[in-house]
């Protein structure tokens, strides 16, 4: 994949994106309008995307790679909440704002924007590792991230792990493992709702940096110390260690496109719900997901020249 290639298709992404900034600036998407066009995307369309990279049959990638890429996967998001509790302190953060660096270390956006981004810019056996991934992303959140957001104070919630996404993302893995057909009907209806998903996900993006305080952003000199270590020191060295271990080419490009992610939304979801100041994780999701376009394209770029 030439970085040419690359370049087109977040080319691809920042036009959807830019329709999501003017149908909100239309007033067509409003406030009332976004959270359940998101609802639809996250609990339909995007658990009908992961389901559908299976059904193609597009993934060839043998078992065992399942198996690695757990391992894996569980390896990187443990080094991740290690860092979690390191970055803030590299960063200088206030006490009272560790928790909030803490959770943009550890969960980024790789699912509503990770998905459908890892779908138009990677080969279809690197799926099967985007899958992996947000599986992990999901045990880890409801358990470790409830818990530190908290302070301690809240309790894990397992019940909020078993949702829409999570659940299509185990069936997902099951079908692959024993390579299992579903009727045509169903295949195909299923493949039809998750192709909506791209374009849902990223006009809706458009829409979040469309009623952001973008000037606010751009003052706050730690965000650009947070992007250069979170969005391209951190997946250059997993994207160095995967090449040095010889790991999968495939496996490579989709676990450093997820750790270039943005800041994932759940962390400010769910300190909304406790009545915490929620303006770090805005300012930085916003600013985070403008230069994602930008650090994608070069991690990408740079990983397919290193194995090539």
């Amino acid at each position: 994949m030439s970085t040419v290639i690359i370049l087109k298709q977040m080319c691809v992404i920042a036009i959807l994106v830019a329709i999501g900034v003017y149908l909100y600036k239309r007033n067509i998407i409003d406030n009332s309008v976004s959270p359940r066009l998101s609802a639809i995307t996250m609990d339909i369309c995007n658990p009908a995307l992961i389901m559908s990279s299976v059904l193609t049959g597009n993934i060839t990638a043998p078992r065992e790679k399942l198996l690695v890429s757990i391992g894996l996967g569980v390896v990187i998001y443990g080094t991740l909440i290690g860092l979690g509790f390191l970055l803030p302190h590299i960063l200088k953060v206030k006490r009272d704002e560790r928790k909030f660096f803490n959770m943009m270390t550890v969960y980024t956006n790789i699912g509503f924007i990770g998905i459908p981004v890892a779908r138009a810019v990677l080969p279809d056996n690197a799926m099967l590792y985007v899958i992996v991934s947000n599986v992990i992303f999901c045990l880890l959140f409801y358990t470790h991230g409830i818990v530190v957001l908290s302070g301690g104070k809240e309790k894990i919630n397992l019940k909020k792990i078993v949702s829409p996404g999570t659940v299509m993302a185990v069936l997902t893995l099951l079908i692959f493992w024993f390579d299992l057909k579903l009727p045509l009907i169903l295949e195909n209806s299923v493949v039809y709702v998750g192709n909506a998903t791209t374009f849902l996900s990223m006009t809706l993006l458009g829409v979040a940096i469309a009623r952001s305080d973008i000037r606010e952003g751009i003052r706050d000199l730690r965000v650009y110390a947070y992007i250069f270590i979170r969005m391209l020191c951190i997946p250059l060295i997993v994207a160095f260690i995967l090449t040095l271990i010889k790991a999968d080419r495939d496996m490579t490009l989709a676990f450093v496109l997820l750790m270039s992610m943005p800041v994932a939304n759940l962390p400010l979801i769910q300190a909304e719900k406790t009545g915490e100041d929620t303006s770090i994780l805005s300012r930085y999701i916003m600013m985070t997901t403008l230069v994602s376009l930008v650090t994608i394209t070069v991690m990408i770029s740079i990983v397919t020249a290193m194995t090539a």
